[in-house]
């Protein structure tokens, strides 16, 4: 039994498994280093230890994070979503130190995160892959082959990529070759291989990504469908769950395509499989997260199932508490990323003190942060700071208790992005769950809300009020 884990990570994700541990009577141990000495999770954790003067480096040196779970006495560690949470070799370490990694093995982990490995993988499963090419591209030249079979436009992505990272579209072979050297040059730098591959570009398809959990013991199930198809460069702004585009049979479907997916690979713990769907209703295979997503939240939210207390129960090697059947949805969830960042400025980071922070409650919201009045958001980490989760019985509903949420959430002293996901609450198309990922692209309204004058009808019956009051 697990009794003592050490949580390689930072920010809300922390603060959150330290949640998970408290009600499983697990001691919870926090690292941090100089940036984050102040931080929430190192306050809210049993015990917390300075990791390195280094803001990054301190959260991904492998070996002084092990020694110091082994030299406090931790049986596991739970590495949380970024920094180390998909590296093989930690999960490796961990196992040869005879720390338990809450994660799948460091095999699946290299397996997948190799995305070309991965595809291999799903074609022998029998799931469908964008077509692409069949390995790592040796040099442009081939590069130009493939994309002249399957078609423009195309992707170029990084093997080892992720987070946005390591991937250009090209709409010509002009682009493809100015795109080559510098995507290799991008996987190298950030992922430490220059490996690449190609796949045809699914033009603004819709992202759906399956939540599973595998114990030990063979049974592997689903937790529904995410919607993730609304992004901004790659990166998701809003999730939901379940997908307000899908029908029963989409659904089963790729639910279905995930539990092969993760049977295949021999996967334990919780992952998602993601998929993109085109427009003619197709559903492609598109990468394996062996890890905690961020917008786990909003499966918790409509299956009521503790996902963190899962991995721990699974990595201990307890079976799955539950079967497929006994697994129901119920509602929609929606998460909104709170990003400080300014919209009108490109969404530039505009971090700083945080002079006032009020979390909104009620009926079917939730949020997770690490925030507090008083807490500086240092400049060394994503600019995330809040994730607000809401939940309703019915789409409507959950769209105006949405809108309340966000209207009572405040975050004071730094620029947010709150306004803007006000903006596209008040869309018709997002209104009517048809999104995809070139929504923000076909929406560079949404951040003109401060400069949109009233209807002239509202303006003039401001100014007649201002001047009857003049005049008394």
């Amino acid at each position: 039994m697990i009794r003592k884990i050490l949580i390689a990570n930072r920010g809300e994700i922390a603060v959150r498994i330290v949640r998970a541990c408290a009600e499983l009577g697990i001691t919870s141990v926090a690292i941090y280093t100089e940036a984050d000495r102040h931080a929430l999770h190192v306050k809210k954790a049993d015990e917390a230890y300075h990791i390195g003067p280094d803001s990054i480096a301190g959260y991904l040196n492998i070996h002084r994070i092990v020694n110091l779970a082994v030299a406090t006495g931790c049986d596991a560690i739970h590495p949380g979503y970024g920094f180390l949470s998909e590296n093989p070799d930690f999960a490796r370490v961990c196992a040869e130190r005879g720390i338990t990694f809450i994660g799948p093995s460091s095999e699946v982990i290299a397996r997948m995160g190799d995305k070309t490995a991965a595809r291999e993988a799903m074609i022998a499963a029998g799931i469908p892959v964008v077509p692409g090419s069949e390995g790592n591209l040796a040099d442009v030249d081939e590069a130009l082959a493939v994309a002249e079979e399957v078609g423009y436009p195309v992707m170029l992505k990084a093997t080892s990529g992720g987070g946005g990272r390591g991937i250009r579209r090209c709409d010509d072979p002009d682009a493809l070759r100015q795109a080559f050297p510098r995507v290799v040059s991008e996987a190298e730098k950030a992922f430490g291989r220059a490996e690449v591959f190609l796949e045809k570009c699914i033009v603004d398809p819709r992202h759906i990504e399956v939540q599973i959990l595998a114990d030990h013991h063979g049974e592997v199930i689903h937790l529904f469908e995410r919607d993730c198809s609304l992004q901004r460069r790659h990166q998701k702004l809003v999730e939901i769950a379940p997908s307000p585009q899908l029908s029963e049979a989409q659904r089963r479907e790729v639910c279905d395509h995930a539990v092969r997916a993760a049977r295949a690979v021999g996967y334990h713990n919780a992952g998602t499989v993601e998929f993109l769907l085109d427009d003619q209703g197709r559903f492609y295979f598109m990468e394996m997260n062996t890890r905690l997503q961020v917008e786990h939240p909003v499966t918790e939210a409509i299956t009521g199932v503790d996902i963190v207390a899962e991995q721990i129960r699974i990595a201990q090697g307890e079976p799955l508490a539950f079967t497929q059947d006994q697994v129901g949805k119920r509602g929609y969830a929606m998460e909104f990323r709170i990003n400080a960042e300014d919209p009108k400025n490109d969404f530039l980071p505009h971090l700083g003190r945080i002079t006032r922070y009020f979390a909104p409650g009620g009926p079917g919201t939730r949020t997770d942060s690490a925030i507090y009045t008083g807490y500086v958001i240092p400049p060394d980490y994503d600019s995330m700071c809040v994730k607000l989760i809401v939940w309703a019985l019915e789409w409507e509903a959950l769209l105006r208790r949405a809108r309340r949420a966000l209207q009572d959430l405040t975050v004071d002293g730094v620029r947010t992005t709150i306004p803007y996901h006000l903006e596209i609450l008040k869309n018709a198309d997002f209104r009517a769950g048809r999104i995809d990922t070139g929504f923000v692209e076909r929406h560079p309204e949404l951040v003109d809300y401060s400069t949109r004058r009233p209807p002239r009808d509202l303006a003039a019956a401001i100014a007649a009020a201002i001047a009857a009051h003049q005049r008394l």
